[in-house]
This record gives C-alpha cells, sequence and structure tokens, in this order.
C-alpha cells in the first residue's frame, strides 16, 4: 500500500500550469532534535501535483495559494521528471483543503474568554450580597442550593455530544477507507462546520463507522474537522458490516 502524507502550509513558489494539472512547491521543517551522531535536518522542500479540477474548486488563485494556509493529504511520487519537479519530494495530492486562517481563530478566542470573564464576574457581584443576606436572616435556606448545585456537578462534567451519538472512540483509531480520501468536501461546508464546532464544542453530527472494523462509512467532511481542530476522540453510531 502506497505511503500516505499530510502537508499544511503555504506555497513557497510560483503555482505552474500544465495540460491537466497545476504544480506548486511547499516545505516544512524538519525535526528540531536528531538522534545523537546524526546531523539535524532543517528544511524538507516538497513540490505538489494537483488535478485542476480539484485545485479550481478550492477558489485559489496564483496570488492567494501563497498566502492561504493549506492542507495536502496524497502519497509520494518518483514518476515525475525532475525539470518539473523542483522539489526533493513529489505528491500526488488527493485532496486540497483550505485552512481558516489562525489569527482570525485566535482573536475569536481571545475575545469569547474575555467576555465569558466578564460575563461570571458580574454573576459573582450579584449573587455575592444575596448569598450574606441570606445567611444572616436564615443559615438553612442555603441548604437546598448547595445539593441541588453538588448534583448537577456531575452533569455538567460530562462532554457534550450531538444528538444521536452511540459512543465515542479515539481519532486514530478511525479507518478511512481510499474512496474518501480521493474525494475532497464542498470548503464552504466544511468552513460551516469549523464554526460549529468552535461555537459548541462538539461536532453537528456523529461519524457513522462499523463496529468491528471501525472503517469509516459516512461523515468524512466531519472527520476532517475533527482533524484540523485536533479532536483526540469523536461521537460515532455504529453500521453493521455489509
Amino acid at each position: 500500500m502506497p505511503h500516505k502524507m499530510t502537508l499544511t502550509g503555504s506555497a513557497t513558489g510560483p503555482l505552474r500550469e500544465y495540460d491537466r494539472y497545476v504544480a506548486f512547491d511547499m516545505r516544512e521543517k524538519g525535526s528540531p532534535s536528531a538522534p545523537k551522531g546524526l546531523k539535524k535536518s532543517t528544511f524538507i522542500s516538497y513540490t505538489v501535483f494537483v488535478a485542476k479540477k480539484a485545485f479550481n474548486k478550492t477558489g485559489l488563485t496564483k496570488k492567494s495559494i501563497m498566502h492561504e494556509k493549506i492542507l495536502i493529504q496524497g502519497e509520494p511520487t518518483l514518476d515525475i521528471p525532475i525539470d518539473e519537479c523542483p522539489g526533493e519530494i513529489g505528491i500526488i495530492c488527493f485532496q486540497i483543503t483550505v485552512l481558516p486562517n489562525k489569527n482570525d481563530k485566535e482573536a475569536k478566542q481571545e475575545v469569547s474568554k474575555a467576555q465569558q470573564e466578564v460575563a461570571a464576574t458580574k454573576q459573582e457581584e450579584k449573587q455575592e450580597p444575596v448569598a450574606k443576606e441570606a445567611k444572616t436572616v436564615q443559615p438553612k435556606v442555603n441548604e437546598i442550593p448547595v445539593q441541588e448545585k453538588k448534583a448537577a456537578q456531575p452533569k455538567q462534567q460530562q462532554p457534550i455530544q450531538p444528538k444521536g451519538t452511540k459512543d465515542v472512540v479515539g481519532f486514530e483509531d478511525i479507518i478511512v477507507p481510499e474512496a474518501f480520501l480521493k474525494t475532497r468536501p464542498n470548503p464552504v461546508k466544511t468552513e460551516e462546520v469549523i464554526e460549529f464546532v468552535k461555537r459548541t464544542g462538539h461536532l453537528d453530527k456523529p461519524l457513522t463507522i462499523e463496529k468491528e472494523t471501525k472503517i469509516l462509512k459516512d461523515g468524512y467532511r466531519r472527520y476532517i474537522v475533527a482533524k484540523i481542530v485536533k479532536m483526540n476522540k469523536v461521537p460515532v453510531v455504529y453500521k453493521s458490516k455489509e
């Protein structure tokens, strides 16, 4: 079975157009520390080959590909002429995805965190005088809310999952069929699911897998989103092995 590779980053050189495909260069940093006695790697350069039809669906242009962060999934190849493959490794791209801007994401998270802290402070200021007054007049009044709060704590600690979830499994345990890897989910709908996860903290729907083999049967878009936001576990429903 060919070795699958995943790259993230932006193009480091101009887009090159051919008859049925386009090509561009990317690079990634090597390991920051090598085993003792071995030389440290600096950068590894790649040349990515993408079918024109798949590339056009991304909405990328010759200018934007130099600035947008993209995710490439494919396999290495040695069957490309050296004049078309200046990178150290050639990659045949099965899927190309435009990733959301990291700065925008971090800014939204910081604003949301600040708003939550302000709301929590105001809520504490409102509750504090009432608690003191209740304690002075009738100390037993506070006993019921405390008990209710303790009873509610286990529910709050349970992770929130989408409706219909039957189980939660490790992301790395799910096996993606070759047919899915050769497709590319609509980037607009994928971005909508990413925004939903940012807003709620969980996927909009569970993934469908075979219980025995953990092979993905439906929900490849949500699988991609879970990978982008780095989920360790994902919600699933099971489909019997056919």
